[in-house]
């Protein structure tokens, strides 16, 4: 079947031995810690790039968005590569076109090229993620998965809190140009530790092409697939854009905070993703043993979001810990990653995981971007700039309650087909 009829404890496969665990967990791992490095090493090389290159906002914004452009446009080809040759192979290659990017980007001389440039590396970081994903959902029982996937994560929150005071520290002795020349050896050298990993025996499925293309229609099209899909591009798309973009403007602007009030802030809420996927990495697996579902902490999760969220609008509660809070919620709501992929069949983790991806992606962008344009059509129209974050802020708060019903639903109607039908519900 296309979508795995699951009951709530989740029957494992057999039990491996931890050795493959120590050969897989730190390659992968490594590459999304480069991953995210390299996602945010603009926002500090940013005054050095400006200045050297006489670039403007826009062409600075889009040094930026060029990362993210070929990042999320490529997770549906990566899912399709990832199922039908496995994630050793195709994280490794990729990462050498990140490899390729970085040295580029470390060499270039005008806009074009760095554009460029910063499209490649985010092509090549592409499989950070998922590639790990996948790696897990072949060597490990599912029940392993959200642990594990947490558990890489943090990774990533190393990679992103790397970005920010060691990467400030090591430019001025590097040059913006040596630290992507750096980033580029990095990155080459994780492919080739990628490259040592094991793979599992049986990779290629034997599907066509065209099979495949079949498959991941009936994973994007399977009711599953669309419970688990408004709360990600909602919960997880959205913090990314406010993390990305919108996070400082408003703690200064609707917050009242200087600049470097406002960064301390973000440097609390990148501390606790890292604490958060820590706790979900170590104790998940002690909370299902115990009876509560991984889906219980994601509710758990998404609920603790929306309340630091409405604290921030109506400007109760301390701002630091709101800001922790929100930062603690997103490390939980990406459960669903681990979530969805054990509701399908391990060939086709890559397609459902990546799709799920691009649906971040996507609302990261749409949220980013329709940020401030309400916040444009706001002032434009004489609300004032405080004022006009609180409400745009509000509107996303209302979007994000909206997609926990939606999922809250989607689940109490598998479960009363399930009781119709005196299994488990179909999901699809």
């Amino acid at each position: 079947m296309l979508v795995r009829d699951l009951p709530p404890s989740y029957p494992s496969r057999p039990t491996r031995p931890m050795s493959p665990l120590l050969r897989i967990f730190p390659a992968y791992a490594a590459g999304y810690f480069l991953s995210y490095l390299l996602r945010n090493a603009n926002a500090v090389i940013a005054p050095e790039l400006t200045r050297e290159l006489g670039l403007s906002s826009a062409e600075l914004g889009l040094l930026t968005s060029a990362y993210l452009l070929a990042f999320g446009a490529f997770q549906l080809p990566l899912g399709i590569l990832l199922d039908r040759y496995g994630p050793r192979r195709i994280n490794a290659g990729l990462l050498l076109v990140s490899a390729a990017g970085s040295i580029l980007f470390g060499l270039g001389e005008g806009l074009p090229q760095l554009a460029l440039a910063r499209a490649a590396i985010g092509l090549g970081a592409s499989a950070g993620l998922m590639a790990a994903f996948k790696a897990f959902s072949l060597w490990f029982p599912v029940e392993r998965l959200p642990s594990l996937n947490a558990a890489v994560m943090v990774a990533g929150s190393l990679g992103a809190l790397s970005a920010t005071t060691p990467l400030s520290i090591a430019a001025p002795v590097l040059g913006w140009r040596g630290v992507f020349l750096v980033l580029g050896g990095l990155s080459l050298a994780t492919a080739v530790g990628i490259l040592t990993t094991p793979e599992r025996g049986t990779v290629r499925t034997g599907e066509t092409l065209g099979q495949q293309l079949v498959a991941l229609r009936g994973v994007v099209r399977s009711r599953v697939f669309w419970r688990y899909a408004p709360p990600t591009t909602l919960f997880i798309g959205g913090f990314l854009a406010l993390q990305g973009l919108w996070a400082v403007p408003w703690l200064m602007h609707a917050g009242g905070y200087s600049r470097d009030e406002a960064a301390f802030h973000l440097l609390l809420t990148t501390i606790a993703m890292a604490i958060g996927f820590l706790l979900v990495a170590l104790f998940i697996g002690a909370l299902q043993r115990r009876g509560v579902r991984p889906e219980q902490v994601l509710v758990a999760g998404m609920a603790t979001g929306l309340l630091a969220t409405l604290g921030m609008v109506l400007g109760v509660g301390p701002s630091h810990v709101l800001w922790f809070l929100l930062g603690l919620s997103f490390s939980v709501v990406n459960l669903v990653y681990a979530l969805l992929a054990s509701r399908f069949a391990p060939e086709l983790a890559g397609r459902a995981s990546t799709a799920l991806n691009l649906g971040t992606f996507t609302g990261a962008f749409l949220v980013q971007w329709g940020y401030g344009v309400v916040l444009d059509a706001l002032t434009a129209r004489g609300w004032l700039l405080a004022d006009a974050h609180r409400a745009v802020l509000g509107a996303l708060l209302l979007l994000q309650a909206a997609s926990l019903a939606w999922f809250l639903r989607g689940g109490r109607t598998r479960d009363a087909v399930g009781r119709a039908t005196g299994g488990a519900s179909p999901g699809r």
